[in-house]
């Protein structure tokens, strides 16, 4: 193909193409958006993080912050795994976070998220996948444990979320339960509530799951439907000592912003 190539390393036929008809044989990534940011929630929170952001979800929560992400006329443009690694290393930071959408979808995330793992120059990345909890992560637990006994520099981080009935029925119906056997102390399981049943209710699937013992237990508000103060009141009323709460650290710096934040 001839042309010049973007600022993305794309010709534009390149561009054109990944846009309109990604080919599953180019191995390319849907991406909606790149870029650089605090990471407003999770483990790293208040840690600066290169965000890729994939196009498409199988759910549809209520609340949704990114649902322009999720719409199937969504403009994308394909990236490569060695695009993408090579773009991670231009911005010289040391955290990647993958996340939706719903980053469980892309076929070849496996992929990326060994080569990120194996990048050690100048430092390790710590790779952080942020998943809606409806999907198998036994491959990428399996993926993490493999880069372990390889001795790759990189470390794999899981942030799962536990939808709350808050997000519709369905979808809280819809969690993949085996998956928060997978996790320890290096992940997160994320409940985002909107109200006082959904604290109940993760209070109450926390412990069934024994989450408090095996890794973070994270509960945050929807924004602008429950105030923090009412979710630490609760958490301090029930002796939640090992829960911590969060608040989207990004919607507190930039108000008016729902995108590259």
């Amino acid at each position: 193909m001839g042309g010049a190539r973007g600022e993305d390393g794309l010709l534009d036929a390149e561009r054109h193409q990944a846009r309109h008809a990604i080919a599953p044989r180019a191995q390319l990534f849907p991406v909606v958006e790149r870029f650089v940011s605090v990471n407003g929630e999770g483990l790293a929170a208040g840690r600066p993080a290169a965000f890729i952001r994939f196009a498409g979800c199988n759910l549809w929560c209520t609340y949704c912050d990114t649902r322009w992400a999720n719409h199937p006329l969504v403009e994308v443009e394909g990236w490569s795994v060695e695009q993408l690694v090579r773009w991670v290393a231009e911005t010289g930071v040391s955290a990647v976070t993958l996340t939706g959408g719903e980053p469980l979808l892309q076929p070849y995330l496996p992929d990326l998220v060994q080569a990120l793992l194996s990048v050690s120059d100048p430092r390790p990345l710590r790779v952080e996948v942020e998943t809606n909890g409806s999907r198998d992560l036994g491959p990428m637990a399996h993926l993490r444990e493999a880069a372990a006994e390889e001795g790759l520099p990189g470390t794999l981080a899981f942030t799962v979320d536990w939808k709350t009935p808050t997000a519709g029925e369905a979808v809280s119906a819809a969690m993949e339960r085996a998956n928060y056997e997978l996790l320890d102390g290096r992940d997160a399981v994320k409940f985002v509530v909107g109200t006082e049943e959904d604290l109940a209710f993760a209070e109450a699937m926390a412990d069934e799951a024994g989450l408090w013992d095996r890794c973070a237990v994270l509960v945050s508000p929807v924004w602008g439907m429950l105030e923090p103060a009412a979710i630490a009141d609760y958490l301090l009323r029930r002796g939640l000592d090992r829960a911590r709460l969060q608040v989207q650290l990004h919607k507190v710096i930039w108000p008016d912003a729902d995108r590259g934040v």
